[in-house]
């Protein structure tokens, strides 16, 4: 049961050269000052195999890590801060394929020489850390298939394990929405609303806290429409006291070449105004040209 998708923004450059694009980035880096326009004008407009392609054209003509460059040119903005960030872990962990959180556990694995899961466990504790190693896994069920009598049964557990009595069966909670395809999961959460007369989302408010609570409506929000869920975490990232910088960038540059259309069209439609023009009166300097590029327009 896939979701209809409009698609991305950022599109592969054609007659793209690796090798003269690292050329481009190296003379932009060279010399008194950093040419920023130089640097956006290369990195904005390719798509993410083709950065991959540039940085190693830049490391065997150039002989240095193109990433450690950037990093030593462009501070602030398109730079990420250190410490757990809990909201970050559960919005890729929640809205990744399993096949995507396999990947990314490799590439972890690979760059940091420790494993994801490890690390999750050494930084995060109780009912959170349960859900977030759950999804780590990368176990759901892909499939579509619907069996009736678990959908019925697993919405009864969860009326149960929550609304039904004082205090709540957590685990019943991480089993099913960790565990089951998109399409069985969709149809438990409308029969746990002819059970409960509650959606859902409310008895989660109501039963959970903190960042368990905040994994678990994501899980939900992912399964109901991930583009929405998406369009609802840039604009919390822009609207309140100052700019969550990192959702901000993190999402229009992961989201850029899969579902930005679909992004906006639901931001567009929850919010009144367009997410170009947030970003706009939100944002400012070079970051805001990187920003505006990957939004790939106005509504």
């Amino acid at each position: 049961m896939a979701m209809a998708t409009k698609g991305g923004t950022i599109k592969a450059a054609s007659g793209f050269n690796a090798t003269e694009d690292a050329q481009t980035l190296r003379k932009a880096m060279k010399g008194l000052g950093t040419d920023e326009d130089a640097i956006i004008s290369v990195l904005a407009y390719r798509n993410t195999a083709q950065r991959q392609e540039i940085r190693t054209a830049y490391k065997s003509t150039i002989g240095r890590d193109l990433i450690d460059d950037l990093k030593s040119e462009l501070s602030g903005n398109f730079e990420q801060g250190a410490g757990t960030d809990e909201g970050c872990l559960i919005e890729i962990l929640a809205s990744r394929t399993p096949d995507e959180i396999r990947r990314i556990s490799q590439t972890y694995q690979q760059q940091y020489g420790r494993s994801l899961e490890d690390d999750i466990r050494s930084d995060t504790s109780f009912m959170f850390q349960r859900v977030l190693v759950s999804l780590s896994a990368g176990g759901r069920d892909e499939g579509n298939h619907l069996d009736d009598a678990l959908m019925r049964q697993d919405a009864q557990d969860l009326y149960e394990a929550g609304e039904k009595k004082w205090g709540t069966d957590e685990v019943k909670f991480l089993t099913v929405l960790c565990s089951r395809n998109r399409n069985h999961l969709l149809h438990v959460f409308d029969e746990y609303k002819r059970i409960s007369q509650k959606d859902i989302e409310q008895s989660i408010k109501s039963e959970t806290s903190g960042s368990f609570e905040d994994a678990l409506l994501a899980i939900v929000k992912c399964m109901r429409n991930k583009s929405a869920y998406f369009a609802e975490r840039l604009y919390k990232s822009m609207k309140g006291l100052g700019t969550d910088d990192n959702t901000l960038i993190r999402v229009m540059v992961s989201r850029a070449e899969i579902d930005m259309l679909d992004i906006r069209a639901h931001f567009k439609r929850l919010y009144g105004k367009s997410l170009y023009s947030f970003i706009k009166g939100d944002t400012s300097g070079d970051y805001r040209k990187v920003l505006l590029i990957l939004c790939g327009g106005d509504d």
